[in-house]
């Protein structure tokens, strides 16, 4: 990084104790934004993430891609020694992130009142399938279940078909957003009492709890009010947005599909005009969005009839010089040559080895939201299983090679 990037959390030291996609995607946010941030795996194997869509070598760009800007420390949380170091670093941290099964932290001796009394001034983010309490809090589960159990997956789909799952862990992402938000919170809550004197924020007021199930059920936007108001029970409509219209993607004459987002009152006019149905435009039973939604069949079949004699380059011209807003819908290979991307810094090159072999010059997103007009530069990607044992557990923690190697043995004895 150069000297003037901005990075508003320089000085925060996070813990990360996170596996797979969700805490690890919390300490992605706080790591490109300038927090330093250790994360700890298990020796031999270190997170399950590196062989998940494992391609080549020994890492996957997966791996690469949620776990970059931070450093790598090997421990073995179920040694004594490695449970040591680890309550050495909460002594040196001010958040830490966790996404085991409720009770797992507690077993290992490291439960919130324990890590309160190394540090009283330590923001616990927590991430589980059904959050820290309730019946169903000791129950494990991945995010399928909990997108399934908010009712989300409920609504992916075609109504004819039994649901789908979106092609992305968004249950756990968007679980990592919500973690890394509420330590950001907390944090500032901490420090803006600091010039008040009234000593450290209390232990419940630093621990995020966030339940994977309840992170989708937020995302879910008046689903439970309408049917508890209404009656109104929300169904899956393929591409289509429920009592929205005209919304959808339609095929093109070269095979190619667009979205077109049609629907509002004044968009809707210019939109049948451009297509060449004024008919529609100037139809009083389609003047409004719950109008056209009764008649949404007709309406696609028209805009259907019009795309279908236009390439989609051709169909997206048109819409566009109309002001009606639509787009391609990208593949991998759309979105690393677009200059859209590419003028944001949102697609950056690096050389990466998977383990086995150096690739020249491969793409990886940027970081999000921008600060100033670009994505702020990647530091590094996910690093090497271990990379920074020695500069964490020598020159932060002060360990002798004797201590470190009993915490990251392999094969340690089990307390």
């Amino acid at each position: 990084m150069t000297d003037n990037t901005p990075q508003p959390l320089a000085g925060v030291r996070v813990l990360e104790l996170g596996n797979y996609i969700a805490a690890p995607t919390a300490g992605r946010l706080l790591a490109d934004f300038g927090a330093e941030v250790i994360k700890i795996e298990r020796p031999g194997t270190g997170d399950e993430l590196r062989n998940w869509r494992l391609y080549k070598g020994t890492t996957s760009m997966l791996f690469r891609t949620i776990n970059r800007n931070k450093k790598s420390v090997v421990l073995d949380l179920r040694s004594q020694a490695g449970r040591e170091a680890v309550k050495s670093l909460v002594a040196e941290c001010d958040v830490l992130l966790e996404n085991f099964r409720p009770g797992t932290l507690e077993k290992w001796g490291l439960g919130p009142e324990v890590l309160n009394e190394i540090n009283p001034d330590l923001v616990i983010s927590r991430i589980s399938a059904f959050g820290q309490t309730g019946p169903l809090s000791h129950r494990p589960g991945f995010a399928a279940v909990a997108e399934a159990y908010s009712g989300f997956r409920n609504l992916v789909g075609d109504p004819d078909r039994a649901p789908v799952r979106v092609g992305v862990s968004i249950g756990d992402s968007i679980a990592g957003l919500y973690a890394a938000f509420g330590a950001v919170m907390s944090l500032y809550q901490r420090e803006a009492l600091k010039p008040t004197g009234q000593g450290p924020v209390p232990l419940p007021e630093r621990m995020i709890d966030v339940a994977l199930h309840e992170a989708m059920f937020s995302m879910m936007e008046s689903l439970i009010p309408d049917y508890q108001a209404y009656d109104v029970t929300r169904e899956r409509v393929g591409g289509r947005m429920q009592g929205i219209a005209p919304t959808n993607a339609y095929i093109c004459a070269d095979g190619a599909s667009i979205v077109v987002a049609g629907n509002g009152d004044s968009i809707y006019q210019r939109y049948m005009e451009t297509i060449g149905r004024p008919d529609l435009a100037t139809d009083p039973g389609l003047q409004t969005n719950a109008a056209r939604w009764e008649r949404r069949e007709e309406l696609d079949a028209a805009i259907s009839a019009w795309a279908a004699l236009r390439t989609s380059a051709e169909a997206l011209e048109i819409l566009g010089e109309a002001g009606v807003p639509a787009g391609p819908i990208y593949t991998a290979a759309d979105i690393s040559e677009d200059p859209q991307y590419n003028a944001r810094n949102m697609i950056q090159k690096f050389d990466v080895s998977t383990g086995e072999e150096e690739l020249a010059d491969v793409g990886f997103p940027g970081i999000v939201p921008v600060i100033g007009e670009q994505s702020l530069p990647i530091h590094h990607l996910g690093p090497d299983l271990g990379e920074h044992n020695h500069e964490i557990l020598s020159g932060l923690l002060q360990l002798s090679e004797e201590e470190i190697a009993e915490a990251t043995a392999k094969e340690s004895v089990h307390a």
